[in-house]
């Protein structure tokens, strides 16, 4: 089960994914560089870039981004 008895929901992939996901719907960009992102999060939300790699993870087996041949992550949506 992915889902656990964290009491720190915030630290969750889940709510960090949804984060993400304003992050990339609130901006005009179509493509993002990894680290930009990164800081973005970053900003207001305390996260190891393990855990962020874990985030992004999650989203591109969602199928909300994806790699582009230059390697920027692209939202799809």
């Amino acid at each position: 089960m992915i889902v656990n008895k964290n009491i720190n929901p915030e630290r969750d992939l889940y709510y960090l994914g949804g984060k993400l996901i304003e992050i990339l719907d609130n901006s005009n960009n179509a493509k993002f560089d990894y680290f930009e992102l990164y800081s973005n999060l970053n900003k207001n939300h305390d996260i190891s870039i393990n855990l962020f790699t874990l985030v992004l993870d999650w989203l591109f087996i969602l199928g909300a981004i994806k790699k582009d041949k230059k390697g920027l992550l692209e939202k799809c949506f």
